[in-house]
Protein backbone atom coordinates (compact mmCIF):
# COMPACT_ATOMS: atom_id res chain seq x y z
CA UNK A 1 0.00 0.00 0.00
CA UNK A 2 2.93 1.81 0.97
CA UNK A 3 4.22 1.88 -2.39
CA UNK A 4 1.22 2.39 -4.08
CA UNK A 5 0.68 5.84 -2.06
CA UNK A 6 4.03 6.66 -3.36
CA UNK A 7 3.40 6.02 -6.92
CA UNK A 8 0.37 7.88 -6.74
CA UNK A 9 1.54 10.83 -5.10
CA UNK A 10 4.53 10.36 -8.18
CA UNK A 11 2.19 10.53 -11.18
CA UNK A 12 0.02 13.88 -9.19
CA UNK A 13 3.53 15.49 -9.13
CA UNK A 14 4.18 14.96 -12.84
CA UNK A 15 1.07 15.74 -13.98
CA UNK A 16 0.74 18.97 -12.37
CA UNK A 17 3.99 20.21 -13.38
CA UNK A 18 2.94 19.05 -17.12
CA UNK A 19 -0.41 21.09 -16.45
CA UNK A 20 1.51 24.29 -15.32
CA UNK A 21 4.11 23.72 -18.15
CA UNK A 22 0.96 23.42 -21.42
CA UNK A 23 -1.78 25.71 -19.70
CA UNK A 24 -1.81 28.01 -16.40
CA UNK A 25 -3.65 26.13 -13.59
CA UNK A 26 -6.96 28.74 -13.30
CA UNK A 27 -9.35 28.41 -10.56
CA UNK A 28 -12.87 29.38 -11.72
CA UNK A 29 -14.47 30.34 -8.41
CA UNK A 30 -13.06 33.03 -5.93
CA UNK A 31 -14.36 36.06 -4.72
CA UNK A 32 -12.63 39.24 -4.45
CA UNK A 33 -13.57 42.80 -2.10
CA UNK A 34 -12.24 44.96 0.32
CA UNK A 35 -14.18 46.27 3.94
CA UNK A 36 -11.76 49.09 3.81
CA UNK A 37 -13.70 51.06 0.77
CA UNK A 38 -15.45 53.96 2.18
CA UNK A 39 -18.61 52.36 1.33
CA UNK A 40 -17.72 48.85 2.98
CA UNK A 41 -18.81 45.91 1.50
CA UNK A 42 -22.29 44.02 1.84
CA UNK A 43 -20.75 40.75 2.78
CA UNK A 44 -19.34 39.42 4.40
CA UNK A 45 -20.35 40.51 7.63
CA UNK A 46 -18.03 42.69 9.95
CA UNK A 47 -19.01 39.86 12.37
CA UNK A 48 -16.94 37.17 10.42
CA UNK A 49 -13.59 37.09 12.17
CA UNK A 50 -12.06 34.89 9.55
CA UNK A 51 -13.86 36.36 6.06
CA UNK A 52 -14.38 40.65 6.94
CA UNK A 53 -10.80 41.37 5.58
CA UNK A 54 -9.42 42.73 2.65
CA UNK A 55 -9.07 39.78 -0.28
CA UNK A 56 -7.59 40.96 -3.41
CA UNK A 57 -5.85 38.92 -6.17
CA UNK A 58 -1.94 39.22 -3.95
CA UNK A 59 -3.73 37.61 -1.22
CA UNK A 60 -5.18 35.17 -3.41
CA UNK A 61 -1.75 34.70 -5.33
CA UNK A 62 0.18 34.16 -1.90
CA UNK A 63 -1.52 31.02 -1.52
CA UNK A 64 -2.02 29.40 -5.10
CA UNK A 65 0.53 30.32 -6.22
CA UNK A 66 2.77 28.31 -4.30
CA UNK A 67 0.59 25.14 -6.08
CA UNK A 68 0.84 26.54 -9.62
CA UNK A 69 -2.40 28.35 -9.58
CA UNK A 70 -1.90 31.59 -11.28
CA UNK A 71 -5.10 32.66 -13.23
CA UNK A 72 -8.58 33.11 -11.57
CA UNK A 73 -12.62 33.55 -12.71
CA UNK A 74 -14.02 35.62 -9.70
CA UNK A 75 -17.57 35.45 -8.91
CA UNK A 76 -19.25 38.62 -7.67
CA UNK A 77 -21.10 38.31 -4.52
CA UNK A 78 -22.50 41.64 -4.28
CA UNK A 79 -25.77 42.67 -5.12
CA UNK A 80 -24.85 46.44 -5.33
CA UNK A 81 -24.62 47.24 -9.06
CA UNK A 82 -21.52 49.33 -9.01
CA UNK A 83 -19.47 46.12 -7.27
CA UNK A 84 -19.71 44.56 -11.21
CA UNK A 85 -17.49 47.36 -12.15
CA UNK A 86 -15.40 47.31 -9.36
CA UNK A 87 -14.46 43.79 -10.15
CA UNK A 88 -13.84 44.28 -13.61
CA UNK A 89 -11.69 47.50 -12.76
CA UNK A 90 -9.71 45.08 -10.11
CA UNK A 91 -9.25 42.71 -13.31
CA UNK A 92 -7.86 45.79 -15.54
CA UNK A 93 -5.03 45.90 -13.04
CA UNK A 94 -4.03 42.41 -12.21
CA UNK A 95 -3.46 40.03 -14.61
CA UNK A 96 -3.86 37.04 -12.42
CA UNK A 97 -7.94 37.70 -13.27
CA UNK A 98 -9.09 36.49 -16.52
CA UNK A 99 -12.31 36.46 -16.40
CA UNK A 100 -15.42 37.86 -13.96
CA UNK A 101 -18.84 36.45 -13.22
CA UNK A 102 -21.05 39.27 -12.39
CA UNK A 103 -24.30 39.78 -10.76
CA UNK A 104 -27.40 41.28 -12.45
CA UNK A 105 -31.25 40.03 -12.16
CA UNK A 106 -32.40 38.74 -15.31
CA UNK A 107 -36.78 39.68 -15.86
CA UNK A 108 -35.92 43.48 -14.27
CA UNK A 109 -36.68 46.40 -16.96
CA UNK A 110 -33.36 47.50 -16.47
CA UNK A 111 -31.32 44.33 -17.15
CA UNK A 112 -30.78 44.94 -20.74
CA UNK A 113 -29.43 48.23 -20.25
CA UNK A 114 -26.83 46.58 -17.36
CA UNK A 115 -25.84 44.07 -19.43
CA UNK A 116 -25.25 45.87 -22.24
CA UNK A 117 -22.53 48.00 -20.33
CA UNK A 118 -21.07 45.50 -18.84
CA UNK A 119 -21.20 43.26 -21.66
CA UNK A 120 -18.69 45.83 -23.40
CA UNK A 121 -16.02 44.67 -21.60
CA UNK A 122 -13.95 41.27 -23.03
CA UNK A 123 -13.72 40.66 -19.20
CA UNK A 124 -17.38 40.60 -17.85
CA UNK A 125 -17.97 36.72 -18.78
CA UNK A 126 -21.19 36.18 -17.70
CA UNK A 127 -23.82 36.57 -14.41
CA UNK A 128 -24.36 34.34 -11.39
CA UNK A 129 -28.10 33.37 -10.11
CA UNK A 130 -29.50 31.41 -7.64
CA UNK A 131 -31.92 28.47 -8.40
CA UNK A 132 -34.99 29.91 -6.48
CA UNK A 133 -35.05 32.80 -8.63
CA UNK A 134 -33.95 30.57 -11.39
CA UNK A 135 -36.88 28.20 -10.94
CA UNK A 136 -39.34 31.31 -10.65
CA UNK A 137 -38.13 32.74 -13.56
CA UNK A 138 -38.86 29.99 -16.16
CA UNK A 139 -42.25 30.88 -15.73
CA UNK A 140 -41.41 34.22 -17.22
CA UNK A 141 -40.84 35.03 -20.82
CA UNK A 142 -39.22 37.89 -19.34
CA UNK A 143 -36.60 36.14 -17.91
CA UNK A 144 -36.27 33.76 -20.16
CA UNK A 145 -35.82 36.48 -22.52
CA UNK A 146 -32.82 38.05 -20.40
CA UNK A 147 -30.90 34.90 -20.49
CA UNK A 148 -31.23 34.59 -24.45
CA UNK A 149 -29.34 37.80 -24.10
CA UNK A 150 -27.18 36.98 -22.00
CA UNK A 151 -26.79 33.44 -24.61
CA UNK A 152 -26.83 35.54 -27.56
CA UNK A 153 -23.70 37.78 -26.11
CA UNK A 154 -21.44 34.68 -25.83
CA UNK A 155 -21.75 35.05 -21.97
CA UNK A 156 -22.81 32.39 -19.16
CA UNK A 157 -24.69 31.54 -16.44
CA UNK A 158 -23.71 30.44 -13.16
CA UNK A 159 -26.42 28.63 -10.83
CA UNK A 160 -26.09 28.69 -6.95
CA UNK A 161 -28.43 26.44 -4.82
CA UNK A 162 -28.39 22.94 -3.08
CA UNK A 163 -28.83 19.56 -4.11
CA UNK A 164 -32.48 19.99 -5.83
CA UNK A 165 -30.83 22.75 -7.95
CA UNK A 166 -29.39 20.53 -10.99
CA UNK A 167 -32.96 19.57 -12.46
CA UNK A 168 -33.79 23.03 -12.54
CA UNK A 169 -30.97 23.77 -14.49
CA UNK A 170 -31.62 20.47 -16.67
CA UNK A 171 -35.01 22.09 -17.11
CA UNK A 172 -32.98 25.51 -18.70
CA UNK A 173 -30.56 23.79 -20.48
CA UNK A 174 -33.26 21.97 -22.41
CA UNK A 175 -34.81 25.21 -23.21
CA UNK A 176 -31.77 27.18 -23.99
CA UNK A 177 -29.63 25.05 -25.44
CA UNK A 178 -27.25 27.70 -26.85
CA UNK A 179 -26.42 28.95 -23.39
CA UNK A 180 -23.78 27.57 -21.59
CA UNK A 181 -24.48 26.59 -17.73
CA UNK A 182 -22.11 26.20 -14.51
CA UNK A 183 -23.52 24.75 -11.98
CA UNK A 184 -21.49 25.80 -8.77
CA UNK A 185 -20.24 23.76 -5.59
CA UNK A 186 -21.32 20.42 -7.21
CA UNK A 187 -24.83 21.76 -6.09
CA UNK A 188 -23.86 22.36 -2.65
CA UNK A 189 -23.87 18.34 -1.84
CA UNK A 190 -23.09 17.43 2.31
CA UNK A 191 -19.90 15.00 1.88
CA UNK A 192 -20.19 12.29 4.21
CA UNK A 193 -17.28 10.30 2.37
CA UNK A 194 -20.01 7.84 1.40
CA UNK A 195 -21.85 7.46 -1.82
CA UNK A 196 -23.37 10.15 -2.70
CA UNK A 197 -27.70 10.35 -2.31
CA UNK A 198 -29.69 8.88 -5.55
CA UNK A 199 -31.87 12.29 -6.15
CA UNK A 200 -28.67 14.11 -5.96
CA UNK A 201 -27.60 11.73 -8.34
CA UNK A 202 -30.21 11.64 -11.03
CA UNK A 203 -30.80 15.68 -11.01
CA UNK A 204 -26.67 14.95 -11.92
CA UNK A 205 -27.02 13.20 -14.66
CA UNK A 206 -30.41 15.23 -16.03
CA UNK A 207 -28.56 18.31 -15.96
CA UNK A 208 -25.07 16.67 -17.37
CA UNK A 209 -27.33 14.91 -20.67
CA UNK A 210 -27.51 18.50 -22.03
CA UNK A 211 -23.85 19.36 -23.33
CA UNK A 212 -24.25 23.06 -22.78
CA UNK A 213 -24.10 22.41 -18.94
CA UNK A 214 -20.68 22.43 -17.02
CA UNK A 215 -20.35 21.87 -13.14
CA UNK A 216 -17.56 23.43 -10.78
CA UNK A 217 -15.95 20.76 -8.21
CA UNK A 218 -15.06 23.26 -5.83
CA UNK A 219 -16.72 24.02 -2.23
CA UNK A 220 -15.97 20.57 -1.24
CA UNK A 221 -14.76 20.64 2.06
CA UNK A 222 -17.31 23.52 2.67
CA UNK A 223 -19.51 20.73 2.20
CA UNK A 224 -18.00 18.22 4.18
CA UNK A 225 -20.15 16.62 7.26
CA UNK A 226 -19.63 17.39 10.19
CA UNK A 227 -19.37 21.00 8.87
CA UNK A 228 -18.56 22.17 12.49
CA UNK A 229 -15.13 20.57 12.10
CA UNK A 230 -12.16 21.16 10.22
CA UNK A 231 -12.25 19.35 6.98
CA UNK A 232 -10.92 16.08 6.39
CA UNK A 233 -7.78 16.04 4.00
CA UNK A 234 -7.72 12.98 2.81
CA UNK A 235 -9.09 13.27 -1.15
CA UNK A 236 -10.64 9.41 -0.48
CA UNK A 237 -13.29 10.54 1.80
CA UNK A 238 -14.39 12.79 -1.23
CA UNK A 239 -13.61 9.83 -3.82
CA UNK A 240 -17.09 8.81 -3.81
CA UNK A 241 -18.49 12.12 -4.73
CA UNK A 242 -15.51 12.72 -6.90
CA UNK A 243 -15.94 9.11 -9.01
CA UNK A 244 -19.45 10.14 -9.58
CA UNK A 245 -19.24 13.78 -10.59
CA UNK A 246 -16.75 12.03 -13.39
CA UNK A 247 -18.61 9.48 -14.36
CA UNK A 248 -21.67 11.82 -15.17
CA UNK A 249 -19.95 14.90 -16.72
CA UNK A 250 -16.73 13.19 -18.03
CA UNK A 251 -13.63 15.03 -18.52
CA UNK A 252 -14.67 17.87 -20.53
CA UNK A 253 -17.12 19.46 -18.22
CA UNK A 254 -15.58 19.74 -14.84
CA UNK A 255 -13.50 22.62 -13.63
CA UNK A 256 -11.73 23.26 -10.90
CA UNK A 257 -12.65 25.69 -8.62
CA UNK A 258 -11.92 26.83 -4.85
CA UNK A 259 -14.71 29.05 -3.17
CA UNK A 260 -11.63 31.08 -1.97
CA UNK A 261 -11.59 32.75 0.67
CA UNK A 262 -14.69 30.77 1.73
CA UNK A 263 -12.77 27.52 1.60
CA UNK A 264 -10.68 29.05 4.46
CA UNK A 265 -13.15 28.49 6.92
CA UNK A 266 -12.90 24.41 6.28
CA UNK A 267 -9.44 23.75 5.18
CA UNK A 268 -6.12 25.58 3.65
CA UNK A 269 -5.98 26.16 0.00
CA UNK A 270 -3.36 23.82 -0.70
CA UNK A 271 -5.41 21.20 0.77
CA UNK A 272 -8.55 22.47 -1.69
CA UNK A 273 -5.98 21.97 -4.76
CA UNK A 274 -4.22 18.63 -3.61
CA UNK A 275 -7.87 16.94 -2.77
CA UNK A 276 -8.48 17.26 -6.80
CA UNK A 277 -5.33 17.61 -8.07
CA UNK A 278 -4.75 13.48 -6.47
CA UNK A 279 -8.28 12.02 -7.73
CA UNK A 280 -7.18 13.91 -10.98
CA UNK A 281 -3.51 13.41 -11.93
CA UNK A 282 -4.47 9.39 -12.08
CA UNK A 283 -6.28 10.19 -15.07
CA UNK A 284 -3.62 11.08 -17.17
CA UNK A 285 -2.12 14.38 -18.74
CA UNK A 286 -4.78 15.20 -20.97
CA UNK A 287 -7.61 15.06 -18.47
CA UNK A 288 -5.53 17.12 -15.96
CA UNK A 289 -5.06 19.48 -18.71
CA UNK A 290 -8.96 19.87 -19.65
CA UNK A 291 -9.95 20.13 -15.71
CA UNK A 292 -7.49 23.01 -14.54
CA UNK A 293 -7.50 25.01 -17.88
CA UNK A 294 -9.53 24.10 -21.01
CA UNK A 295 -12.89 23.38 -19.71
CA UNK A 296 -12.83 26.47 -17.69
CA UNK A 297 -12.00 28.33 -21.03
CA UNK A 298 -15.04 26.28 -23.20
CA UNK A 299 -17.32 27.28 -20.80
CA UNK A 300 -16.83 30.89 -20.02
CA UNK A 301 -15.98 31.73 -23.91
CA UNK A 302 -12.02 32.39 -23.09
CA UNK A 303 -9.07 32.45 -25.75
Amino acid sequence: MARLAAITMLIALVVCRATRADDEIIDTHTHFYDPARPEGVPWPGKGDKLLYRTVLPRHFLEVARPVGVTRTIVVEASPWLEDNQWLLDLAKRNRAIIGVVGQLSPGRKDFAKHLERFGKDKLFRGIRVNKDALAKGLEIQAYLGDLRRLASRGLTLDVNGGPDMPAVVAKLARELPSLRIVINHAANLGIDGKAPPEAWLRGMKEAAANENVYCKVSALVEGALPRERKAPTDAGFYRPVLDALWATFGQDRLMYGSNWPVSDTRASYATVFAIVRDHVAPRGKDAARQFFSGNARRAYGLP
